[in-house]
């Protein structure tokens, strides 16, 4: 993933959060006004590591791997992705994974959301924090969500 730029987005009041993909975990430098500056962990295995899986997952086993992921004193885990099910059908599932997934206090759980409609669904879904992604290249971007760097940027403006 060279170059993926993600941000965060608390649907808490004015809570926000810039971040860079490195492998498997999402690094966060957020900025809050109540805070310092500050390094957030996030598990992002239930979404990414799931989501090209050529077998379809069971919901079930998805809620218990995060539900087992919780257990592990994890603070952040990204359930899941809110996009469309035509272009990645292992999330086609990410409303129910989220009414069945054991909310532990202490735990957050963002949920990808590329575009206003993903946005929308993760709110209906219970989602508290939500998660949005863009490329550094042109193709990338193209084969990554779709559209051009320009057209990801009007997105976000969008979600956050």
């Amino acid at each position: 993933m060279v170059g993926l730029a993600v941000a965060t987005r608390s649907l808490a009041p004015a809570r926000f959060v810039r971040a860079f993909s490195a492998s498997r975990h999402v690094f966060k430098s957020t900025t809050d006004t109540s805070s310092r500056p500050s390094v957030k962990i996030v598990e992002v295995g239930p979404r990414d590591g799931l989501q090209n899986e050529k077998t379809l997952i069971q919901t079930e086993t998805k809620v218990s791997l995060i539900d087992r992921l919780a257990d592990t004193g994890l603070s952040a885990i990204e359930a899941t992705s809110f996009v469309s099910p035509k272009w990645v059908p292992q999330m086609g599932d990410a409303k129910q994974v989220m009414a069945q997934i054991t909310r532990k206090p202490g735990v957050s759980y963002p949920v990808l959301t590329p575009n206003l409609k993903g946005l929308e669904s993760a709110i209906a879904a219970g989602a508290k924090e939500v998660a949005i992604f863009g490329a550094a290249s042109e193709s990338f971007s193209m084969k990554n969500i779709n559209c051009s760097i320009a057209e990801s940027l009007a997105r976000f403006e969008e979600v956050v």
